[in-house]
């Protein structure tokens, strides 16, 4: 029988089996405990059909869950993969989303082109690439009278500068290439690689290839940058032998009021010879213990030590005291046979205060030999200027050296451009051996900033050289008038 059958039979036999017990049941029975005993087995009836009716409900459940399909065990496993699929295809859809986004950064990723100091400089959007062509021209005419000698009193024209490079950055990796064209000859000037980082919180950068050199203010200033058209004697007179620039390594640190410098370099850039180069280590240092918005003082100290070349027979000296244009307006040393090594060290004091700049240089080149006793070779420099319209010393507290006027009102933005008067005091002392020379020269200076990258420079010098040896022997005096014209991107 099936089931709800025999459920429904059940229910009927109780029922019917209450409905006699109520209507008197068994006829034997007495009457007094028959009411009772019916009675009894009546509520007995009726709490087991509740109990039965709770069992069918439950019953019905059972039956209904049973009747439910089952879902067969590759049908799981199917859909099981296809969920996995499906989180993999969403994942996948998410990063090529990603993808997209980063194409369209990418497609909108614009070049920067910013003209400042002359020249374009190029950028990426998010500055990491760096480009800029760099350049300068410089035309000088100069005349010089009141020698003894006519060899000296000449005048005319050159260009003591035509150079054309470029830098750039990419991140912090950095490069420079510069060659000059002066005097129809092609030389290699500032070529190296560099890097920067930082050392306890301080800038710290990296050098390597063919730099200037750091040493004395102007020795370590781009001739574009000096206020002046020719370098102190300083930075001349006390110069180890291989020059101004040296193949090597630098490094350069930097704090908030100071910077200091070490350099291992041999010679220049491009030398040729059948022996090493002479090989030179270097270090300078300068600190603000002034910095204020109005001004700064200045300290520095600078020294070096160079071991000559093998090939280095003598060492004859010469040092302008006048106009570069003029290569006879020099100061004689004397020659100076089978040297060894040379030492040199200096120390620089100054300030600026708004307008007006001061400074001063000392310098001594030790040089031994191998015979005789140690030969030095001394100079000293003053110099003074002050900013006619306004404007602050163009010299960086951050390096210690010049670094060019920022105009306030420049001629190509319809102003009058800047105006600076300066005077200087040169000393050339190579007295130390019998033949050495000695000279000195006073040099007063008009500039005109066009703007930040043009000028137009004057400069008048009275000079007098007293020679021992060579082809303007004696005392003579002189004077001196050069301008020059300049553009430097």
């Amino acid at each position: 029988m099936p089931k709800r059958s025999f459920k429904t039979g059940l229910a009927v036999t109780i029922s019917a089996l209450a409905l006699t017990l109520a209507t008197g049941g068994v006829a034997s029975a007495a009457p007094t405990k028959k009411a009772d005993a019916n009675a009894a087995l009546i509520q007995l009836v009726k709490d087991q059909q509740a109990k039965i009716e709770a069992l069918e409900q439950r019953l019905s459940a059972v039956e209904a869950k049973a009747q439910t399909p089952a879902v067969p065990a590759e049908t799981q496993a199917a859909v099981q993969a296809n969920t996995q699929a499906l989180e993999t295809t969403t994942a996948e859809l998410q990063a090529a989303q990603a993808q997209i986004v980063q194409l369209q950064d990418a497609q909108q990723d614009t070049l920067k082109v910013k003209w400042a100091d002359g020249g374009p400089e190029f950028v990426s959007s998010n500055g990491f690439f760096t480009f800029h062509p760099r350049g300068r021209v410089q035309i000088d005419a100069s005349t010089t009278h009141g020698s003894n000698f006519d060899a000296r009193n000449i005048s005319g024209t050159e260009a003591p500068a035509v150079r054309l490079g470029a830098e750039g950055m990419m991140g912090k990796l950095g490069y420079k290439i510069e060659a000059d064209f002066a005097d129809e000859a092609v030389s290699l000037k500032e070529v190296y690689i560099s890097y920067d980082s930082s050392i306890a919180g301080h800038v710290v950068e990296y050098y390597l290839g063919n730099k200037l050199n750091d040493r004395t203010i102007d020795g370590s200033t781009s001739g574009v940058s000096l206020p002046f058209m020719e370098r102190n004697v300083v930075a001349n007179v006390a110069a180890p032998q291989k020059g101004f620039f040296g193949l090597g390594a630098m490094a350069k640190i930097y704090g908030g009021n100071w910077h200091a410098s070490v350099s291992l370099t041999g010679g220049p850039i491009g030398q040729v010879g059948d022996n090493r180069s002479p090989l030179t280590l270097a270090g300078r240092a300068h600190w603000n213990p002034v910095k204020t918005k109005d001004g700064f003082v200045h300290l520095g100290v600078w020294g070096f030590s160079e071991d000559l070349a093998p090939a280095t027979a003598t060492i004859n000296k010469t040092s302008y005291i006048g106009p570069g244009f003029n290569d006879n307006l020099k100061v004689s040393a004397s020659s100076l046979a089978n040297p060894e090594h040379d030492n040199g060290y200096g120390f620089e004091l100054g300030g600026a205060y708004r307008s007006f700049w001061i400074f001063g240089e000392q310098g001594t080149r030790d040089i031994s030999l191998q015979v005789g006793p140690n030969v030095k070779q001394k100079a000293r420099s003053v110099y003074a200027g002050y900013l006619l319209t306004g404007e602050r010393p163009g010299f960086s507290t951050r390096s210690g050296i010049w670094s060019g006027v920022k105009v306030n009102h420049p001629v190509t933005s319809g102003g009058t451009g800047a105006f600076e008067i300066a005077t200087r005091y040169d000393k050339i002392d190579f007295t130390n051996v019998a033949n050495g020379g000695e000279g000195d020269a006073y040099t007063v200076g008009l500039n005109w900033y066009l703007n930040d990258w043009a000028r137009v420079m004057t400069n008048f010098v009275h000079w007098k050289t007293q020679n021992k040896v060579g082809s303007f022997k004696g005392l003579d005096t002189g004077d001196s008038l050069s301008v020059r014209g300049e553009i430097a991107f």
